[in-house]
């Protein structure tokens, strides 16, 4: 029963993840390869202040605060630049927040990592342990599905989908491009913030070596595999992806091989990345669109 406990709510945090990001890329076109840095910044946040006496909950709202802040700051000069140069420009930011929690050891002890996360003391009476960290995460994620939702059948979010398609048609309407690009990685980046501090709790340790770009693979494989774009393809995406990495970790694979395993997972997600694209195009769940457009 706690292995089932276990997986949900590791599937309930990537579903988190994965909508803050279907956010950036879904609904506004920005190819975020670095998303994982701004999950990796919520999760080190809320980790140093509970570690420090902070209560979890006030840690977790300064965790998403910072990776919004971060988000806000990446974007600023990021997308003054062209969307290849974008996408290269996250890639680099992911990896030098990667190096400097690997350096830093005074603030993350590097390559050791933080342990010894605290979890909520209380989520509902009667209610802890594993139960009560699920009926948390569950929260927190229909919250945030809730809150994405509403955005997205916005103007906002219908703006957001006129700047994916052609950003002059927006520019025509006189829409700021830049500016709701910015508000979309900022908005994204401060869910990512709080799916990060959700998995730094319940795992009670994290390392540099946890924020890497096999991650991020990872997460763009959840939205790609549900449906860019759309309300629940994000949702359906973690789960399959989560539920396929748990078979995995079953096969009867020898002893010798497993320490080629892992460092091969980052290949193998990304060849099943492409071939989702050349043969799944739409994901799971084909996002809606008016007819000729």
């Amino acid at each position: 029963m706690d292995y089932i406990l276990h997986v949900l709510i590791l599937a309930l945090i990537y579903s988190i993840f994965a909508v803050s990001l279907n956010l950036e890329l879904g609904y506004a076109g920005l190819y975020n390869f670095g998303h994982v840095a701004f999950f990796g910044i919520g999760a080190y946040i809320s980790a140093l202040l509970s570690r420090a006496g902070v209560p979890v909950e006030a840690a977790m709202l300064c965790a998403m605060a910072g990776a919004g802040v971060a988000g806000t700051l990446l974007a600023v000069p990021a997308l003054r630049v062209t969307e290849d140069y974008f996408g290269i420009a996250t890639l680099v930011f992911a990896e030098m927040f990667r190096l400097v929690c690997l350096n830093e050891r005074w603030l993350t002890k590097g390559p050791m990592g933080l342990p010894g996360i605290p979890r909520p003391a209380w989520i509902a009476p009667g209610v802890e342990g594993l139960p009560g960290y699920l009926l948390l995460t569950a929260l927190a994620a229909a919250g945030v599905f809730w809150f994405v939702r509403r955005l997205t059948g916005s103007p906002f979010g219908r703006a957001l989908k006129v700047i994916r398609e052609d950003e002059h048609i927006a520019q025509a309407f006189g829409k700021n491009v830049r500016l709701f690009k910015i508000k979309a990685l900022t908005t994204g980046s401060t869910l990512a913030g709080l799916a990060g501090a959700l998995w730094a709790h319940y795992i009670s340790y994290i390392s540099p070596a946890d924020f890497t770009l096999t991650e991020t693979i990872l997460v763009v494989l959840c939205v790609v595999l549900g449906g860019r774009g759309t309300d629940w393809g994000p949702v359906l995406g973690a789960f399959s992806v989560v539920f396929f990495g748990e078979v995995v970790r079953f096969l009867p694979i020898p002893h010798d091989l497993h320490r080629y395993v892992a460092p091969l997972q980052g290949v193998v997600y990304g060849a099943i990345l492409v071939l989702i694209v050349l043969k799944l195009p739409n994901g799971m769940i084909a996002e809606h669109r008016r007819p000729g457009g």
